[in-house]
């Protein structure tokens, strides 16, 4: 009984052996195939570099879009939120009316901080910034009203929230009207939302133009090796076995492609780096421009991998298929 379960147990050991060795073999192959497309490409420098830095340049402008907006919402991110809301005080309303109100708004649970502005120093202030101090020194009364100026809290500096409290403020009976500068904000989220979308159609014809780049230099490196797939064919050779070195030159011109992309994307933001730190110092800000890191490096070559594999998987299926061994 043991001898015969023995021999059952020696039948799995080898069965399980079989699989590893066909899968061994299987990988082997395919890595094999990948190293034989590389060489083919090797031997055909001139046409290969061509279409190389027509991919890679093709992939440029949709990287360089991206980096564009990404820099743009890095700019725009410090501007998300309502820093201040100025209420002006009726005419007529005494200094100390105008303190009772900073008082009350000061315990408002949305807002963080109030000040106050009175006539007096919102005159000094437009002498100093307009440049007509001595001119203003002939007005018989001062024009200016009394400013209270009110900061929100983090949570209500958003722009909805932001306008419910400048309608609730506006409210208190000493206030003229109040004034919240968000238009602008506005403004520039729906160009940043333009300029999103711009990025996405571009970017999706760019990448539509790669895929049938790559699937035309499949078609014709196919067209080259007829002779040579219709004997493959004649001898048994299996479909992956004739499609596997195509689909792996597909895959190294993304490769190579992406990482020329990338270098380009590199060389153009060295380029504006000068040009950008003057503007910025014109500005007197600490703007950097920030470029591709590791994580977008890794997920733009994943982009041109799979572009090159599916240019070359579609030219594979519809243009092998077609190819069947003459008949004598």
């Amino acid at each position: 009984m043991s001898l015969l379960f023995k021999g059952r147990g020696n039948q799995v050991n080898s069965q399980d052996k079989s699989l590893f060795l066909k899968l061994y073999f299987f990988v082997l192959t395919i890595f094999r195939h990948g190293v034989h497309s590389l060489g083919e490409m090797w031997r055909t420098p001139m046409a290969s570099v061509m279409t190389i830095l027509v991919l890679g340049l093709s992939l440029t402008l949709p990287a360089t879009l991206y980096v564009v907006v990404k820099n743009v919402q890095k700019v725009s991110s410090g501007f998300q939120e309502a820093a201040e809301i100025s209420l002006f005080v009726k005419e007529g309303i005494s200094e100390q009316e105008t303190q009772t109100l900073v008082k009350r708004l000061a315990l408002y649970p949305e807002v963080d901080s109030v000040s106050f502005i009175s006539q007096s120093q919102a005159l000094e202030e437009f002498k100093q910034i307009s440049g007509f101090g001595q001119a203003l020194d002939y007005l018989e009364e001062n024009p200016l009203p009394s400013v209270v100026l009110v900061t929100p809290t983090k949570r209500h500096r958003g722009a909805e929230s932001a306008q419910v409290l400048l309608e609730k403020l506006e409210s208190e009976r000493e206030v003229e009207f109040g004034k919240l500068d968000i238009e602008w904000l506005e403004r520039l989220n729906a160009l940043l939302g333009l300029l999103k979308e711009s990025v996405f159609t571009v970017g999706l014809l760019l990448l539509s133009a790669v895929v049938l780049i790559i699937g035309n230099t499949i078609r014709l490196s196919i067209m080259d090796k007829k002779e040579e797939i219709q004997v493959l064919k004649l001898v048994g050779a299996t479909n992956t076995f004739i499609h596997t070195p195509f689909l792996w030159t597909g895959i190294w011109y993304g490769i190579v492609g992406g990482l020329v992309a990338f270098i380009c994307v590199v060389l153009m933001l060295w380029w504006l780096e000068s040009a950008v730190s003057l503007v910025v110092g014109v500005y007197q800000s600490s703007f950097v421009l920030e470029g591709l890191n590791l994580s977008e490096l890794f997920s733009l070559l994943l982009l041109a991998i799979s572009l090159g594999f599916i240019g070359s998987y579609l030219s594979v299926q519809k243009y092998i298929r077609e190819i069947e061994p003459e008949k004598v």
